[in-house]
């Protein structure tokens, strides 16, 4: 009775894992496809758009940049020298330094001849104590404004920059982020054409890891040398070309990437602004934001550009890594949780009856699902009860779509935007998906379950996110005057 009793459990799990994978391969595919289709068509569409009528039109929405930092002192003034010289008329940059403890601010006061406002600085969302606001004595940054508050965490500063900017639209960003000289105007374009009000939008972003930037901007795409950037590299491009533009299309997006979006200010503050009790803040204010338009009963739409507007640097040793990709989990399985009741409610619509479930089911569970199958199998290997025929199977079926999907992404890269031009590059790439889910999947896998496991015990702290800088910085300082 034993001996048929683990017959049974054995057949029912082989089952049950086979179709999951077999589930999760086919959503991925289906997702891929919509968004080669989807991509295709931008580009096709916008191959001669003329963006000058934006630039000139008094009707292009007001847009403030929102740039939080801490400790940041390797790449702000590249970062901001990079934002002061976008393609958009109608903008300011403001940069929320909270409270580093390395010379940030300094570097920033000195470069940019930034001196105190008068000016208090008041809103609608809480925040910790605002210490200064500064502003340029050289015209030349006119656009910039720097805030100097308390420490309060990446959540409170973005609500700083929202509580002090006058702007219609509000685009948040990483400080140690680049983005495209157009990238305003590519991002700006969905509020400008749709009907339908549009609350945010996306755009793809890149790993910036060994490519060439002067005077803050990237001037030479390479790929990166490190091989863990390179992994993530791949990753980057399976993510963003064939998961977030099919969602985009779908108007199911949950995320838009902290690296770089732009919202509707009002809605945003009108939902509550950044979260400070998660550290997934974009994934659960974007969440949020949905939920407030399903509560007005209002039509609206989330958008990602398929443009590769936005660049940042990705970590480059394993334990760096391990923490930002503990965060993230612990990010998702909070928005998951705080936002439960979306799940197969039909009065959120697509977001609850299918955007949600997704998540749930193929990022959140995926871990414990692949791990479940490990246990399973050592279990097999101690009842000698291992069939070996069905596990080769199964393995070399996971591990070929698992270099399908990333070739596909590369290959969706080849036939887009074709950044990484050199054929050698593209080899590599190749190389790395081959190499992707034997070396980089596991980490990745030990950081989320860690990471859900720090959650259960209260974790709350991002760790340290070490940063190297980008290559080829101009050191050449702006010319001074005198007050």
């Amino acid at each position: 009775m034993k001996e048929l009793s683990i017959k049974i459990a054995v057949f029912i799990s082989e089952h049950l894992i086979f179709f999951y994978a077999i589930a999760i391969s086919l959503v991925n595919l289906l997702l891929a496809i919509v968004s080669i289709r989807e991509t295709r068509k931008y580009i096709r569409n916008n191959r001669h758009v003329d963006d000058q009528a934006v630039l000139s039109s008094p009707s292009a929405p007001s847009i403030s940049l929102l740039v939080p930092m801490y400790n940041e002192e390797k790449s702000i003034i590249d970062s901001v020298r990079s934002l002061l010289s976008l393609q958009y008329n109608n903008y300011d940059v403001i940069v929320i330094n909270d409270g580093s403890t390395d010379n940030s601010l300094g570097n920033l006061i000195d470069y940019f001849q930034l001196i105190p406002l008068a000016q208090q600085t008041s809103g609608l969302l809480p925040t910790r104590k605002i210490l200064g606001v500064y502003k340029s004595k050289n015209r030349a940054f006119g656009k910039l404004i720097l805030i100097d508050k308390l420490n309060g965490g990446k959540a409170d500063a973005l609500n700083a920059g929202l509580n002090i900017s006058e702007n219609k639209l509000v685009a948040t960003m990483d400080a140690d982020s680049i983005i495209a000289p157009d990238a305003l105007l590519k991002m700006v374009r969905p509020f400008l054409r749709n009907k339908t009000r549009v609350i945010a939008t996306g755009a793809i972003v890149r790993v910036a890891n060994s490519c060439k930037v002067e005077d803050g901007s990237l001037v030479n795409v390479q790929l990166p040398s490190n091989l863990l950037a390179r992994f993530q590299t791949l990753e980057y491009l399976r993510i963003f070309l064939l998961s977030r533009i099919a969602w985009s299309k779908l108007n199911g997006l949950l995320i838009v990437s902290g690296a770089f979006g732009l919202f509707d200010k009002q809605i945003a503050i009108k939902a509550g602004g950044y979260s400070i009790n998660t550290v997934g803040e974009d994934m659960e204010l974007v969440v949020r934001m949905r939920r407030y338009m399903h509560k007005l009963k209002q039509k609206y739409k989330v958008f990602y550009i398929p443009d590769p507007l936005c660049w940042t640097e990705a970590p480059s040793e394993i334990r760096v890594l391990e923490r930002q990709r503990n965060r993230w989990a612990r990010g998702a399985a909070e928005t998951l949780y705080r936002h439960r009741q979306i799940c197969l409610n039909p009065r959120y619509g697509l977001m609850g009856m299918l955007s949600y479930p997704y998540w749930f089911l193929f990022e959140y569970l995926a871990p414990y699902i692949e791990i479940i199958g490990v246990l399973y199998f050592i279990g097999l290997l101690i009842w000698g009860a291992v069939n070996w025929t069905y596990f080769f199977a199964l393995l070399g079926l996971v591990y070929a779509f698992a270099v399908f999907i990333s070739v596909l992404a590369l290959l969706a890269e080849e036939f887009s935007f074709h950044k990484y031009s050199k054929r050698s590059d593209t080899a590599k790439l190749a190389l790395t998906a081959l190499l992707e889910p034997i070396l980089y999947h596991p980490i990745v896998l030990f950081s989320v379950l860690k990471g859900h496991l720090d959650l259960l015990f209260g974790k709350k702290s991002w760790g340290n996110m070490k940063r190297t800088g980008f290559k080829n910085v101009s050191s050449e300082k702006p010319p001074r005057v005198t007050a």
